[in-house]
């Protein structure tokens, strides 16, 4: 496992060296730390999935259960696909003005990547910071973390601590983890799918998930412009030996309609070509020399590289970075990346001219 510090520290301090902990003894010292305290907010990355979502309203479902005081605040809005989740209605997106006993963030690596500004949570250094993940990309930046790169999903995390606290699991807090879950493995596609996290799911349904509805809210109730958005996509959709790739303008959105919201899970489509091994979506953001990407890959090609290597981060085979420049030349840089990433773990085959299909 890991490394783990659960000695309280200055919050945002960088930790010290300390002992390397087990699964059992991480979640045995963190409930021990939520079980001293009264007060915690918990939030989780700028532009929130599903298991950053799910995640944190399972964590507060448990900590309400324990008779804890719980504040959920994230800095952007919450896509409607997740509006069916139990206890949505109460995110905000302000910070506590008084301070809790500890602020619990849900992967992040940092805390600038909250989206709030690190001023605001320097009012939280009257407490502590608890950071929970499962990137490769994580890093031990608060008094506390707990950092597991084999878990399918900070979602099945916080099922284990539910589990090990002995605490009832309401059908609230299973339909919020099993959002977490089913997203973050890409409805049990992607290779961090194991029998555990059939097991997961499994005693959340049992628990009171409504699997069917979470699907339902999830993937069949989708815009009209988010698929306006989609057509523009694929219309753009350029595919090159094992690597595809398409660009998605301001400009375009606009047209479409669509919100940055409308973006997740698009890249899905362009990893889904058979033959194609990585799939990067690059999105323009406001600034204009500036794209979001959403990287995606199949078997071994670790694109959480790729990422790290432009300062983002994630899984092997989901993970995002942004990058400054036009667009040709972030295509550019982020292909030969993608790239030399495929040469490296496939087996050289006839290489096409790039295709652009309309």
């Amino acid at each position: 496992m890991p490394p783990n510090s659960p000695q309280p520290r200055s919050p945002l301090a960088e930790p010290s060296s300390s002992p390397v902990l087990t699964q059992r003894e991480s979640i045995t010292a963190l409930l021990k730390l939520l079980h001293e305290r009264t007060s915690f907010v918990v939030t989780s990355h700028a532009r929130p999935d599903g298991d950053a979502i799910g995640s944190a309203l399972g964590l507060m479902h448990l900590l309400e259960t324990m008779g804890k005081q719980v504040t959920v605040a994230f800095a952007d809005p919450i896509p409607p696909a997740f509006h069916c989740l139990s206890g949505v209605g109460r995110i905000t997106a302000q910070l506590p003005e008084t301070p809790p006993d500890a602020a619990i963030l849900l992967e992040c690596d940092r805390v600038e990547r909250t989206g709030f500004l690190s001023r605001d949570f320097d009012r939280m250094a009257a407490g502590m910071t608890i950071n929970i993940d499962h990137h490769l990309s994580g890093r031990n930046f608060a008094a506390f973390n707990w950092i597991d790169p084999e878990a399918c999903a900070v979602g099945a995390m916080i099922y284990d601590l539910a589990v090990a606290s002995g605490l009832p699991i309401s059908a609230e807090m299973a339909g919020c983890l099993y959002a977490a879950v089913l997203t973050d493995t890409g409805s049990f596609t992607f290779a961090s799918t194991t029998a555990a996290t059939f097991g997961c799911a499994q005693h959340l349904l049992e628990s009171g998930a409504d699997a069917a509805g979470i699907a339902q809210s999830i993937y069949f109730s989708n815009s009209p412009n988010k698929l306006r958005l989609l057509g523009t996509v694929l219309s753009n959709l350029h595919i090159d030996g094992a690597v595809s790739w398409s660009c998605i303008t301001l400009g375009e959105m606009e047209r479409a309609g669509a919100t940055v919201e409308d973006c997740e899970g698009v890249v899905n489509y362009l990893i889904g070509i058979a033959g194609v091994q990585a799939a990067v979506l690059m999105r323009q953001t406001p600034a204009l020399d500036q794209f979001r990407l959403s990287l995606r890959s199949k078997g071994l090609i670790d694109v959480a590289a790729v990422a790290s290597h432009f300062g983002g981060g994630g899984h092997r085979n989901a993970s995002g970075c942004t990058l400054d420049g036009s667009e040709s030349v972030v295509t550019e840089r982020i292909l030969s990346r993608l790239q030399a990433a495929c040469e490296l773990r496939l087996v050289a085959a006839p290489i096409t001219s790039p295709t652009l299909l309309a």
